[in-house]
């Protein structure tokens, strides 16, 4: 079996005491066979290394090497690979007028304008697929490879408005292999995104009533606000008012009941946004139980709120930034993994060297900085404590405009001009959700704006920030 692929893999790390560094594999080895079958992603890859022997063909410079990997029992393969996707990413060919990439700013890092529409990196990263590009054989894959769960843009159940949403014919049909998956066992994360006047008010309860009826297996329904940047050109496109987002609330919570009345259980979540828009407080933590829709923006806010207070688990500990499938991060080394991205260096780590008892640490009083969001719910949080005195930096996010106000957006231009108007006093304890590989989404980096102010980066964690305040409090109180 061979296929034609687009790019070869290529060897980012290899592990040391493990099968292939014994036998000589390098970084930069770029494989082209594996057991003479020419690997299609990290997934076909990851199947076939499995074998306690593996026969790699291997391009090193102009040589052209064969080498067998004998693993001995217990031993790790070794090896790291740079890329999730070797043959061609399957791009995404419909026209969404809400799309968030169409309204990205001429000049930024060229991965953040692509878009995919690939069933792999929904599984792999939790990219969401609207499935017009989906076919027989990649059902037959996913059902035979059990590559679950992945995650679906529905939009909408009628196929004309979902067609017309997606400009693309093939939309209005597509929700066939959700049927299709879901009767197969594979678990199904769907997503709404919700544009005034096109999906909301009767359509969205059309939308909610068919789920409930045709896709009752349903894991999980976000029901996500529009994202606008000033560069949106699309006319029917508007931002969300307060009126409008309080009638979501109210009927995305009477829907809610009824799946639980039905099912037994109730899988519809809002995105935090809306609350926010409303100015509704954010559900209890009971009601979002383990939290498993928080990079879909449901229930950060509370689990923020709950893990900073003491009452609840630290569950913010992932945060890929932006476009986190398509920006490099740091390769990690050859394990069997749960979800086989953690073999590729597209997997974001820690964007820099994040410690919550850094060796050196500013004795200067600390400032939280984060995005119009996070900086109302800081203020919010902090007001009426003993740490009510720490200064909450606001960042408007002049980059995107429009309704961009999340922390994950912010960026090096933004943060500077915020910093400059309040002064150099303070330490600025800086979020690391708004980097990538220590990186801005301007291309600046961390040490860029330390030239200039005094900065720490801290996870982004209500625990990571509580411990960070209450050190720099009992330093100050010995002073």
């Amino acid at each position: 079996m061979s296929t034609a692929i687009d790019t070869l893999p290529e060897v980012s790390a290899v592990q040391s005491a493990s099968a292939a560094a014994r036998v000589g594999v390098q970084v930069g080895d770029q494989i082209v066979l594996v057991n003479g079958v020419v690997p299609r992603d990290i997934l076909e890859w990851h199947r076939l290394v499995e074998s306690d022997v593996v026969d790699l063909q291997i391009a090193r410079g102009r040589e052209s090497l064969d080498i067998v990997v004998e693993r001995l029992p217990g031993e790790p393969f070794g090896i790291s690979i740079n890329s999730a996707v070797f043959d061609r990413i399957h791009t995404c060919d419909n026209h969404c007028e809400f799309c968030f990439i169409y309204q990205l700013p001429k000049g930024m890092r060229r991965s953040l304008y692509l878009k995919d529409d690939d069933y792999r990196l929904s599984f792999l990263f939790g990219n969401f697929t609207t499935l017009t590009r989906f076919t027989e054989a990649d059902l037959e894959r996913v059902i035979e490879e059990k590559l679950s769960p992945l995650y679906v843009s529905i939009h909408a159940v009628d196929p004309h408005v979902r067609s017309d949403m997606l400009r693309n014919n093939r939309g209005g049909f597509s929700l066939r292999w959700v049927r299709l998956m879901l009767d197969n066992q594979i678990d199904i994360r769907a997503q709404i995104v919700l544009c005034p006047g096109v999906n909301d008010g009767d359509v969205l309860e059309s939308t909610l009533s068919g789920l409930l009826e045709q896709f009752p297996e349903l894991e999980s329904i976000a029901v996500v606000p529009l994202g606008l940047s000033q560069f949106n050109t699309e006319s029917r496109m508007r931002f969300q008012t307060s009126d409008e987002a309080n009638a979501v609330i109210d009927l995305v919570e009477e829907w809610q009941r009824r799946f639980r009345r039905v099912l037994g259980r109730q899988p519809i979540h809002l995105a935090d946004e809306f609350y926010l828009v409303a100015n509704r407080d954010v559900p209890s933590a009971d009601h979002y139980g383990e939290y498993p829709m928080l990079e879909d923006g449901v229930g950060l806010v509370r689990s923020f709120i709950e893990s900073f207070s003491g009452n609840g688990p630290d569950v913010n500990g992932r945060h890929d930034g932006f476009f986190a499938s398509v920006d490099h991060g740091s390769p990690t080394d050859y394990v069997r993994p749960v979800n086989p991205a953690v073999e590729t260096s597209l997997r974001v780590a820690k964007p820099v060297s994040v410690s919550l008892n850094p060796r050196t640490r500013s004795a200067k009083v600390p400032a939280i900085v984060s995005g119009p969001y996070g900086s109302s719910m800081f203020r919010k949080l902090l007001a009426g404590t003993d740490l009510a005195h720490i200064p909450v930096v606001e960042v408007p996010n002049h980059h995107f405009g429009g309704n961009t106000a999340v922390a994950g957006l912010m960026t090096f231009a933004d943060i500077q001009g915020a910093l400059r108007a309040h002064g150099r006093e303070n330490v600025y304890l800086l979020p690391d959700v708004c980097l990538n590989d220590g990186v801005f989404l301007d291309g600046a980096t961390v040490g860029d704006l330390s030239e200039e102010f005094d900065i720490e980066v801290i996870a982004t964690s209500g625990v990571a920030l509580r411990q960070r305040l209450e050190a720099a409090r009992k330093e100050n109180s010995r002073d």
